[in-house]
Formats: structure tokens, C-alpha cells, sequence
């Protein structure tokens, strides 16, 4: 225990007290390659792009790519904004916000090559594994429940607790990807009901009704989906409560909903829209990391002469009699543009790098600043030097990873009622009691993270509030608390757990909002309810990525179609540019 109390929220002095291994610099070489010198920031672009993140650097691949001049402009020392890999303790990379892929639109892939810069995904066959709290029988371990892409082993794991859910389920998976499919066209669309022109708005009511047609016969189950809790849903297909609890996880992902709260239905949808490498609903590891990603568009970038500026902040955009002129980095100088692109949240684009009399268009702002940002996040990086022993399924050999240890781990997902007391607790200002924990061992898999028998972990909890009761900020001291109590929940389905850790990176809202710029430590860039979906997104008044500041575009993840590493946010930005619309 000693360990883990001095290891714990101090980076600066956890890692060495085991054993470890030389730190490898060729990652950060190769990252650090990617990025231009400060003297070479030119005077004028045709288009500066704000934040580096990877809907950034798509943006600035697609316009480079279609000559214009372009510079990226990001405050922190490495590209990739939640989608980096931090080399937190020497021989330990961490992918420290996003840690999974399977959004990033194909399309994107295969324009940008980038698979041809380095982008190599390992696909993960068991999907996840929920273990249980409970006394074994008759000499057995605690059950367990491990779905996998192979249809017999998921038949058989689901069985242990319902057969009937057993026969269901693949009708279930089969109704939610025949739902993904027919909408999955319009993340890549542009799509507005708000005042322009007769003719783009014939053009989005085209795409509702392809929509209407590509749902056919499955419309009212859309709909319901779209509306009712993920609980509702659940509960009209399944009787056993692990499945459930297992399952309702996606619905409430990233989003401080209950199971029980209505919308939680679509925010599981959004995460079955993915795939990898042409598998529907397969969620991935990228080798390397997840700054794997943004370094191969970071490399595009570079090879279509984009200026990729980190440690680089942008103080405020200049903007004359309406129209954005360029930006003014911290440094004061003055890059002139014809085109900014915004990769930051709404929030901080108009309540931080712009100023109000810079925006005539009242009801926009009024809109912008009601955007809902909670979030229940809290992100835990963990460099442990052995692999979970869990109860329910014991490792066979010392260091041999299981498939118990390949996908997401769900722990305190025993049923729904846990997942919605940790909400309530959250909602009242407290951190969870009994919090939800997705836990990912991208190590497993990828033995570039670690050191040879070590392995990196990514906690990804819920529910913390961004402020605790009555507004009060959270302290050292609070932050330790919430983390010993998520490191006692693994000791109780892995024994042993807690000795084994190295060193450990505890990430509360405040502090996504504070690293990353995720205003409310919202991951979505804003909330992925219904009001704040399509042509709501981030506002009615205007299409997603115009704003009233000619040649200003919001290009984030707070615009259509919305969060996670899926990068149409970005190309969807640039084509307004390019093709003048959609």
C-alpha cells in the first residue's frame, strides 16, 4: 500500500521505485518530426486552423489538398488534442484521453492514406468482459460474462445467466446495425432546416427523407430508440441484468444520463455506427497509441506542406467590420488568413478568443452560450508492473494475457441499478460511491506501451461531478480519495490489483477542461442529447459550421455529427470552404 500512496497523482516521483525499462524517444522523435519550427510561421495563410486536434488537422489535410495554404496553431506541446499518447512515466505510453477507435469515418482513411502513415488498428475479438461480485459454487469461480465477435463463444457466455437472452441477442445485434446503417450516411453530410437558401434546404429535407426510406419498416423503432431511456430498450429485449448493465454502459458513455434517462438510447447508437477495417460495431486499439492516430494526419499534413505549430497558443481571432482577418497568438504576432478554422469548443471560440461586439448575430450567441457541457468523466492512466488476476476468470499462466483481458472490462455492472445510484450520487454534487468502470488494457494487445511483463491501463469512470457540492473545486486531496476508492473496486474483482501499481495519472472534468480545452470536461465537445443533434448543433440558427463572422468555421467536435475520434467534424468544415457548401 505504501507504493501506491506515493505513487498516486504524482507522476514526478512514481515509476522507478519497480522495475522499468529504458525510456524508447522514438515516438516522440517521430512526433516531434512532424511539427514546424516557430521561426517558420509565415505572415499570411490562405487558412489558419485553432487546436490541433485530429478534426483539426483533417481539416487542414482537405484543404491542402486542395492547394490552399494552411497552419495549425496548437497551445500544447504534442498534436492530437484528446487523441494523444503521453510517454507520462519513462517507458510507459499512455493514450491519455481517447483510448479505443472505431468512429474515424473510412472515407477519411482512405483519403488521407493513412493507413500509408503508419495508422495500424488492432481489432479487438472479445468485445468486453464483465465479471461478477459473488461467492462461487460448488468450487467454481465467480461467473462472468464475455462477449466476443465470435457469435458461439458470446451464445455461450450469455447463456450462463439466460438462455432465452442468449437467442436474442444476435437479433438485437442485428436490429441496431440495420439502425446504424440507414443513418450512418449522414455523418457525412451536411445538414441544416435553419434560413438559407430554398435550395439547401430542399437538399437536407432530400436527406430526411432518404433517411425515412433507408429506415423503412424499422421508422417507429428508430424513433423509439432516439427518445426512450436505454433501460426501456434493453428491458423490451433482455431479463438478465449483467447483459443489461453490460450494454446500457454504451448508452450512457461520456454523457451524464442515466440508464434510466430518456436520449441514452442514441448515445449507444452513436457508438455502433463505427467499425474497423471494414467489421460494423468493432472497436479497435491503435498501435502505438491513440497519438498514433493524429500523427499519421499529422504526417499527411506535412507532406501537403501544412505549418504544424505546437506549444503555440492563439489569444483571439481578429475580426474586422465582421470578417475574420487571421488570429493573434500569445506571442502577439499577427497571422493574417483568409479563412479560420475553429477546432476549439463553441464555448471557448466565442467567450474566449472572441469578444461579444465582435458578434452581431444575438440569438446565435444566446444559443451558443446555452450549450449544455456536463459531464460525468473521469479518466485514470495506470502503469501497473503485472496484469489483473481476476476472480472470476484467474489467469492461467503469470503474465500471459486471457481474453478476459483483450476488450473493455466492466466493472460494478453487476446490474442497471448500480450504474443509476452512481448517477444520482453525481447529480447531488458527490462523486460515485460505487462509480461505473470501463477499464481497457491496450497493452494486451500492443506491446509497444510497456515495458517487457508491464502493461498500461485506462480507467474511464463515472460519475464525478466538474464541481463538487455547492461549487467547491476539488482539491489533491479529493482527487486521491475518488481514486483509491475506483482502485478498491478493481481489488474486489482482481485481488492483488492495487500492489501492482507503478504510477498513476488521475484526470477530473476540470482538469479534461484545463489540458485538453474539453470545455465542462465534456469528451463531445457538448452534450450528444436530442436538442443538441443534426441541425441543432451546435445551434438552430445557423448551418453547423458557419458562424456569423464571415470566414469563420467551427470545425470541433461540438459541431454536426457530433464526438469521438470520427474526424467528419473537420472534413465537414473544410468542404464548406471547398465546395462552397454541400
Amino acid at each position: 500500500m505504501a507504493s501506491l500512496s506515493r505513487s498516486i497523482l504524482s507522476l514526478q516521483i512514481c515509476g522507478l521505485h519497480r522495475k522499468s525499462a529504458n525510456c524508447s524517444i522514438t515516438a516522440i522523435q517521430y512526433a516531434h518530426s512532424l511539427v514546424s519550427q516557430e521561426d517558420k510561421i509565415h505572415c499570411k495563410y490562405d487558412a489558419v486552423v485553432v487546436g490541433g486536434g485530429h478534426n483539426g488537422l483533417i481539416a487542414a489535410a482537405y484543404l491542402a489538398k486542395k492547394g490552399l495554404s494552411v497552419a495549425v496553431f496548437e497551445k500544447r506541446h504534442v498534436v492530437g488534442g484528446a487523441a494523444v499518447t503521453e510517454e507520462l512515466i519513462p517507458g510507459y505510453k499512455f493514450s491519455r484521453g481517447s483510448y479505443v477507435l472505431s468512429l474515424l469515418r473510412p472515407q477519411i482513411i482512405q483519403d488521407l492514406k493513412l493507413k500509408s502513415y503508419g495508422l495500424d488498428l488492432l481489432i479487438r475479438e472479445t468485445s468486453s468482459f464483465t465479471p461478477m461480485l459473488e461467492d462461487g459454487v460448488s468450487g467454481k469461480p465467480p461467473r462472468s460474462l464475455l462477449l466476443a465477435n465470435d457469435p458461439s463463444t458470446t451464445y455461450k457466455e450469455i447463456s450462463k445467466f439466460s438462455k432465452k437472452d442468449a437467442k436474442a441477442y444476435q437479433h438485437y445485434e442485428n436490429f441496431i446495425e440495420t439502425l446504424a446503417n440507414s443513418v450512418e450516411f449522414l455523418l457525412d453530410t451536411r445538414i441544416t432546416l435553419n434560413n438559407e437558401s430554398s435550395l439547401e434546404q430542399i437538399k437536407s429535407l432530400c436527406l430526411l427523407f432518404k433517411l425515412a426510406k433507408n429506415l423503412g419498416s424499422n421508422t417507429v423503432a428508430f424513433y423509439e430508440l432516439m427518445t426512450s431511456p436505454i433501460i426501456k430498450v434493453l428491458n423490451d429485449w433482455f431479463e438478465s441484468e449483467p447483459l443489461k448493465a453490460t450494454l446500457a454502459t454504451d448508452g450512457v458513455i461520456g454523457a451524464m444520463l442515466s440508464p434510466l434517462s430518456s436520449g441514452s438510447g442514441y448515445v449507444l447508437l452513436h457508438h455502433m455506427i463505427g467499425q474497423t477495417n471494414g467489421k460494423k460495431g468493432v472497436w479497435a486499439y491503435v498501435r502505438g497509441g491513440m497519438g498514433s492516430v493524429s500523427n499519421a494526419i499529422a504526417a499527411c499534413c506535412k507532406d501537403l506542406k501544412v505549418d504544424v505549430f505546437v506549444s503555440q497558443e492563439v489569444d483571439n481571432i481578429a475580426v474586422k467590420n465582421g470578417k475574420a482577418e487571421g488570429v493573434i497568438l500569445k506571442s502577439q504576432q499577427f497571422v493574417q488568413a483568409d479563412y479560420v478554422f475553429c477546432n476549439t469548443t463553441p464555448h471557448v471560440t466565442f467567450n474566449k478568443l472572441l469578444q461579444d461586439k465582435d458578434v452581431n448575430d444575438v440569438e446565435y450567441i444566446r444559443k451558443i452560450n446555452r450549450i449544455d457541457y456536463s459531464s460525468p468523466v473521469t479518466k485514470i492512466n495506470v502503469a501497473v508492473d503485472s496484469l489483473p488476476d481476476f476472480l472470476a476468470v484467474p489467469n492461467q499462466k503469470y503474465g500471459k494475457c486471457g481474453e478476459q483481458h483483450m476488450g473493455t472490462i466492466h466493472l460494478n455492472c453487476e446490474n442497471t441499478d448500480i450504474l443509476h445510484s452512481a448517477f444520482l450520487d453525481c447529480a447531488q454534487g458527490f462523486p460515485s460511491n460505487k462509480p461505473m468502470i470501463e477499464m481497457c488494457i491496450p497493452s494486451a494487445l500492443d506491446n509497444t506501451l510497456a515495458p517487457d511483463g508491464h502493461h498500461v491501463i485506462s480507467i474511464f469512470t463515472q460519475y464525478t461531478p466538474i464541481t463538487l457540492k455547492n461549487g467547491r473545486e476539488w482539491t489533491l486531496e479529493d482527487k486521491q480519495k475518488y481514486a483509491f476508492n475506483v482502485f478498491d473496486s478493481i481489488e474486489m474483482y482482481a485481488p492483488g490489483f492495487k500492489n501492482s501499481i507503478v504510477g498513476t495519472d488521475v484526470l477530473v472534468p476540470r482538469d479534461l477542461e484545463t489540458i485538453f480545452g474539453l470545455t465542462g470536461g465534456n469528451i463531445f465537445h457538448g452534450a450528444m442529447s436530442l436538442d443538441q443533434l443534426l441541425f441543432t448543433r451546435p445551434t438552430s440558427v445557423r448551418p453547423s459550421h458557419i458562424t456569423p463572422i464571415q470566414g469563420l468555421f467551427l470545425c470541433g467536435s461540438g459541431t454536426h455529427p457530433g464526438g469521438g475520434v470520427m474526424g467528419s467534424s473537420g472534413r465537414l468544415a473544410a468542404l464548406q470552404v471547398l465546395n462552397k457548401g454541400l
